[in-house]
């Protein structure tokens, strides 16, 4: 962008170190239009000139000379002798990181052409690597134009650092053309690259995130050659939950049957390990991984089984059968065998075995929730009353067995009306 000469009487303030002209020097200046003049030169290096040291020096022509400092063109009268002493009268103050062609002890002729470029520190970022670089370019177009051959992707980094968040890049973008913006998938073009990288932001409409990245690039290939390009950023903690198995034990219990099966004393839950990372993606791209914490944070609750150690005590004998009762007469004898068959044995061979199995299905840890358990579906009354402990269906078979026995021996089977009519036992 073409900007206007100052006169004489205006402040020619020095961006690298802030100090304005004198409005009062010895000098006359005529305003003219501003022209581009490229320097692409790097400060630190052979192509900074330094300042010299010495007096003032005037001479006795006038002369007319034009100065260019950083890109503002003015068309100055002066009596000075040397470059020195034009600037000093312009109130121009340079340091060792500034260029001044010719070099400031040189003399003064009419009709010269004196350039003064600031220098600057930015940041230069090549092939991902970052490092401060003084330039003494006009903008960033030449800037980068110089460095090119540095590496295969080489740009300048906008620093965030300031209070506000905003980017901050010590060029312009370009000092007289546009400039593209290539943010959020979209290529974008800004008329004027010279009004800095904030305020084309806020042309485009485009807000920055906390970590987004803003930078400068070159292809000169394209039209225009340098783009303002924004990066978005996204860092976020990401845990990831791996499971911690839990343990089992069993205790034993001495008051508990040997030959019940184990009980769950207290359940069991699996643990939790979490190890959270600190993922960065930009433009949705993973970039990188930081390890943030690792640790256990849900410890596993051992898994408790009781198995009982008692032994069970040996069943008690089956009852002996009746003595049969004294012979009757043959002719009573023969009358009662007629009026009466014989029943089955109250004891022993199969018949436990099929009340057992028309009772419960001959299943000894039947629980059928109405209150009767086991194979001969005692009820919890009747069980303790003939000597057992706990309930039925937690005894074994044998015990069961013994115990039903017992029952029929005292009570007879009418302890069992449906099954013993079924199957024929009283």
């Amino acid at each position: 962008m073409n900007r206007t000469a100052h006169a004489a009487s205006a402040t020619a303030p020095n961006p690298s170190t802030g100090v304005e002209a004198d409005a009062s020097a010895p000098s006359s200046s005529t305003a003219t239009a501003a022209r581009r003049r490229r320097w692409p030169l790097v400060a630190g290096a052979t192509a900074v000139a330094l300042v010299a040291t010495g007096a003032v020096a005037y001479g006795s022509a006038k002369k007319t000379v034009e100065l260019d400092v950083d890109g503002e063109i003015t068309t100055v009268s002066t009596f000075a002798g040397s470059v020195e002493g034009l600037l000093a009268e312009e109130g121009v103050r340079v340091t060792d990181k500034d260029l001044v062609a010719p070099a400031v002890d040189a003399a003064l002729s009419n009709g010269a052409d004196v350039v003064v470029r600031y220098g600057r520190e930015v940041t230069v970022q090549t092939d991902g690597q970052q490092s401060d670089v003084w330039l003494t370019a006009l903008d960033a177009d030449e800037a980068l134009d110089t460095l090119a051959d540095r590496g295969t992707d080489v740009r300048l980094v906008a620093s965030r650092s300031g209070a506000d968040g905003r980017a901050a890049l010590p060029l312009r973008l370009d000092a007289d053309g546009p400039v593209n913006v290539v943010v959020d998938g979209q290529v974008l073009t800004a008329p004027d690259g010279s009004i800095g990288v904030n305020a084309i932001l806020d042309q485009q409409g485009i807000v920055l995130g906390e970590h987004d990245r803003v930078s400068v690039a070159r292809d000169e290939a394209a039209d225009p050659a340098v783009s303002l390009v924004v990066q978005r950023v996204a860092v976020a903690e990401v845990p990831t939950v791996t499971p911690i198995p839990f343990e089992t034990v069993t205790e034993q219990d001495a008051n508990r049957y040997a030959d019940l099966a184990p009980v769950v004393k207290q359940e069991g839950v699996e643990g939790a390990s979490t190890k959270v990372e600190r993922v960065t993606t930009v433009d949705g791209v993973e970039e990188s991984r930081e390890l943030v914490s690792d640790a256990v944070t849900a410890e596993p609750v051992t898994k408790i089984l009781v198995q009982g150690t008692k032994e069970r005590p040996a069943p008690t004998p089956a009852p002996k059968a009746t003595t049969a009762a004294p012979q009757a007469s043959s002719s009573s004898s023969s009358s009662s065998a007629a009026a009466a068959p014989a029943a089955p044995s109250t004891v022993g061979g199969d018949v436990w075995a099929a009340l057992a199995k028309c009772e419960s299905g001959g299943n000894p840890a039947t629980n059928t929730g109405n209150g009767y358990y086991g194979l001969y579906q005692f009820s919890a009354s009747t069980w303790r009353a003939m000597g057992g402990s706990g309930l039925p269906s937690e005894a074994s078979a044998a015990e069961q067995t013994q115990r039903a026995q017992a029952l029929q021996a005292r009570s007879g089977w009418g302890q069992w009306p449906a099954c013993s009519k079924k199957l024929g036992l009283r």
